[in-house]
């Protein structure tokens, strides 16, 4: 990411600070989900363009008759180091920044970071044509002014791109929200049963067991024969009842 110190518009006077800084930061991490060919056809074309652009600008910035300027020396190690600022931007962060992009071409953080790349190198380079607009010479100033075009035209297809990638997630994220609504109605509302388990409670003592109650024995029955070998005890016989006496 690039950041500019000083405001445009400033003087030639101004101090050196508004050179183009790199701050440091990670790469995103890349989506596995399925990109459409119409958002890489477009990411493909915005990148080519950019890198066209970046390849004219490499190649203008050391015309520049810095040297021949009508201004002071302080002046022209200003501009000089604007110039510099720019020409480590498109050879080293630029290059790494459309290459995190086309890694993951729909990744929200990667496209706002190439964004803001953009953005502080239109105001670096519109910096650099202010200089040339006021000491250079028209042909220069033309260049100049092409190359800021050409970097002004690809920020504002990206700035386009962002807003319809994040208008997508956000149609995503209200349906995944609503698809986990319906899921959750599905599920049936009823608890299931509880057994509660009282571990304080006394064991109950089993309940004795009853004893089968004896056989009465019934008069005149015949007793059971011995088994083989043993003696029969002689059957006890009931006396007669007797009749009463009679009168005499």
């Amino acid at each position: 990411m690039l950041w500019v110190a000083a405001a445009l518009g400033q003087s030639a006077a101004a101090p050196a600070s508004a050179n183009v800084q790199l701050a440091a930061g990670g790469s995103s991490p890349q989506s596995n989900e399925p990109v459409s060919y119409a958002s890489v056809t477009q990411l493909n074309g915005l990148l080519a363009q950019l890198e066209a652009t970046s390849k004219n600008t490499q190649a203008d910035l050391p015309k520049l008759r810095i040297d021949r300027w009508k201004t002071s020396a302080a002046s022209k190690k200003e501009t000089l180091a604007k110039i510099d600022s720019i020409q480590r931007d498109l050879q080293g962060t630029l290059p790494d920044v459309i290459s995190q992009l086309r890694a993951s071409p729909e990744d929200l953080p990667a496209t706002f970071k190439l964004y803001r790349n953009l953005d502080a190198l239109c105001d670096v380079v519109g910096s650099v044509a202010e200089d040339t607009g006021a000491f250079g010479s028209k042909d220069e100033l033309q260049t100049m002014a092409n190359d800021l075009s050409g970097f002004d035209s690809t920020r504002k297809q990206m700035a386009q791109r962002m807003e319809s990638l994040s208008s997508a997630k956000e149609a995503e994220i209200v349906r995944l929200r609503t698809d986990l609504k319906t899921a959750q109605a599905a599920i049936p509302t009823t608890p299931p049963k509880r057994i509660v388990v009282d571990d304080n409670a006394p064991a109950k003592k089993p309940a004795p067991k009853k004893r089968p109650a004896a056989k009465p024995t019934t008069p005149g029955a015949t007793t059971a024969k011995p088994a083989a070998g043993q003696t029969q005890a002689p059957a006890t016989q009931t006396p007669p009842a007797q009749a009463p006496a009679k009168p005499q």
